[in-house]
């Protein structure tokens, strides 16, 4: 299937002269954005779409070769760009979708002019200098849960990376969009999420960036955010009051708030 937008299940909605493209995090879909792209569609036209073995993508279009880095989804998200005609738009990327967008900027500077870094992280693993939150055998032992029992591990795991344990439904979600993944399709896209180190591809970064790190966030914690504003040429970072990994879940009208006045 070449068309990208039936292999992505693409949507596009809304009205504006400029499109804002919402990307979800790992494990995920587009769906992870239903509280807040369409408040964008006034002003906007609204893209979403999901990665290749997520959400109602094509399975069949899953490449083990070509996901084996982020360059491969990086290579989607500028052919969905292309074929919706943006231009100098607005790039929203979740989670592992932050560094996804990175590298789709970097390579085709004029489809993105904006980028919205949602609990970014460029590398997982501490390294010297560096607060990456994780050691290596902290990642290995996560892919080797990951392989041996999935859908155990997306039921352990969900509900830390959501936090807010006074709202359990948003832990109960997540897992099951964990759940509803092909397994073999996340181990590998865990495998090259948690062990990509895209640190050098951030000072490369031309567009103006907003980054919002919430707090308590167990998978990219405040050095993180803190880093990757740094290193960014043009950003400006935004602490939520937010907690856990998924604001656009947890607390849709701060990171609408942030959203619209970056923008």
């Amino acid at each position: 299937m070449n068309d990208p937008s039936q292999r992505h299940n693409v949507a596009i909605t809304g009205q504006g002269e400029r499109t804002i493209m919402f990307a979800h995090g790992y494990g995920c879909d587009q769906n992870m954005w239903r509280l807040v792209a369409p408040a964008f569609e006034k002003d906007f036209r609204v893209v979403l779409f999901d990665y290749v073995g997520f959400g109602h993508s094509d399975v069949k279009a899953y490449d083990p070769e070509k996901y084996d880095s982020l360059d491969g989804y990086a290579s989607d998200v500028i052919e969905i760009a292309k074929a919706a005609n943006i231009n100098k738009g607005v790039f929203v990327g979740h989670s592992v979708s932050a560094m996804i967008g990175v590298l789709a900027a970097n390579r085709e500077p004029e489809l993105f002019s904006d980028l919205v870094l949602v609990g970014p992280s460029p590398r997982y693993i501490d390294d010297a200098g560096y607060v990456g939150g994780f050691s290596r055998n902290d990642i290995d032992e996560l892919l080797e849960s990951l392989e041996s029992n999935y859908l155990g591990w997306s039921r352990a795991m969900a509900p830390a990376i959501m936090g807010n344990p006074d709202r359990p439904e948003l832990g109960e979600e997540l897992a099951n969009s964990f759940c509803r993944a092909d397994p073999a399709i996340s181990r590998q896209f865990a495998e090259v999420t948690f062990l990509s180190d895209n640190r050098a591809d951030l000072a490369k970064v031309q567009a103006r960036t907003l980054v919002l790190q919430c707090a308590d966030d167990i998978i990219a914690p405040i050095p993180v955010g803190r880093f990757v504003h740094h290193v960014l040429p043009q950003s400006e970072l935004v602490m939520l009051q937010a907690t856990g990994h998924c604001p656009n879940l947890s607390a849709p009208a701060e990171t609408i708030r942030h959203l619209r006045n970056f923008l």
